[in-house]
């Protein structure tokens, strides 16, 4: 049975680089190397796509020299790699690889958000994960939780402001945050993960810093109702038309919340899997989870995140992320092993996913184009 190549797409130019280094270590050390040949594609900061010999290393040392500029061309059907080579003084585009699946290994802004999507769409490739309306919706908190209203799915008050609000403005906006409700406040990217350029504001001299500090990282800022010391529960979901949810889990923080250090960095927070809830509660978050999923035509996968309130015991849907840390001791991959699915078959099964999907495109792309023809 012929192997697939699958790129693994990694770095990118967001916030989230280096905890997209840390995720793509882990799929590459894990990927079933006797069903799949591998393409390491690196993108930098600055947005440069490299090819060449063990990228991922380069990436984490800093050091690209050895490597090779590369791009996909935007042509239909063209599944190649090229690179730029220097010939008598001309740049010439020479083949590199041709590949069958991407898997994007992208944290945040222009990897998470529908771009990195559209790209691959255009040139119709099989790649894991949501399309460009998942990806973007899933992204882009404020519009999630639109959406989450309209399926009658609890999630917590909140306003958006633009950074040039807050830039011109910025007392009025502190007024309108206050009359949301009282204190804490979070201040969030609308357009970020991994917790970057988040803040817990306990008082009006927290919430100014906190403003700028989001803004630092998008053009749309969330401020959102905050609940005192609140149940994180996280549960992961696989699957395209017919999704299904692990078990969840909960994250005692070691921090005020689940911090961008938390999360990666200082092992101090605790992970409960399976986390300690009522039958009910736990069915009702894998119901709802899944429910989010579908809503934004995401597929793939997606870690869907929760609060509850342990004075009320009110549930209350926080975010869904649709490409969420993938290293083998994040919460996705955890709590899929916890299901019965080791990280190894889950890689596998994600591509098989993709696969499927793509197939599915293709045949609605046949038929249309039989109409118009």
């Amino acid at each position: 049975m012929k192997k697939l190549t699958v790129a693994i797409l990694f770095g990118g130019r967001s916030g989230e680089h280096e905890i997209s280094l840390l995720s793509a270590r882990s799929v590459l050390n894990m990927i079933d190397r006797s069903l799949f040949d591998v393409v390491e594609v690196g993108i930098t900061h600055a947005g440069v796509w490299m090819v060449g010999d063990d990228v991922i290393t380069s990436f984490e040392k800093g050091e690209f020299n050895h490597l090779q500029h590369a791009f996909f061309l935007p042509e239909s059907g063209n599944h190649t790699i090229h690179i730029e080579t220097i010939h008598n003084g001309d740049v010439i585009m020479s083949p590199y690889k041709t590949i069958d699946v991407v898997f994007p290994v992208l944290h945040g802004s222009f990897g998470e958000d529908g771009t990195i999507q559209g790209l691959l769409d255009l040139i119709e490739i099989a790649y894991v994960g949501a399309g460009v309306l998942g990806s973007a919706v899933g992204m882009d908190k404020a519009v999630f939780k639109q959406i989450m209203r309209g399926l009658k799915i609890n999630v917590l008050d909140d306003i958006v402001f633009s950074r040039k609000e807050i830039a011109s403005n910025l007392d009025e906006v502190i007024n309108r945050c206050e009359k949301l409700g009282p204190y804490p406040f979070f201040t969030k990217p609308a357009n970020l993960g991994s917790s970057v350029g988040i803040s817990k504001c306990r008082d009006r001299k927290a919430l100014i810093n906190g403003l700028k500090e989001a803004a630092n990282y998008d053009r749309r800022i969330l401020v959102e109702i905050g609940l005192n010391k609140p149940m994180e529960i996280e549960v992961s979901v696989l699957g395209n038309e017919f999704p299904t949810a692990s078990i969840a889990g909960e994250i005692v923080p070691g921090d005020e919340f689940y911090t961008y250090e938390d999360k990666y960095f200082n092992g101090v927070s605790i992970l409960n899997i399976p986390a300690e809830l009522p039958i009910e509660m736990m069915d009702k978050i894998r119901e709802v989870a899944v429910r989010a999923f579908m809503a934004i035509d995401c597929s793939g996968m997606a870690r869907v995140d929760f609060l509850v309130d342990q004075a009320t015991e009110k549930l209350y849907l926080n975010e869904l992320n649709t490409i969420p840390g993938f290293t083998q001791i994040s919460m996705y991959a955890k709590l899929w092993e916890a299901s019965g699915i080791a990280y190894t078959k889950l890689i596998t099964r994600l591509i098989d996913l993709a696969n499927d999907r793509q197939g599915e495109k293709l045949l609605s792309f046949k038929e249309y184009r039989k109409k118009e023809a």
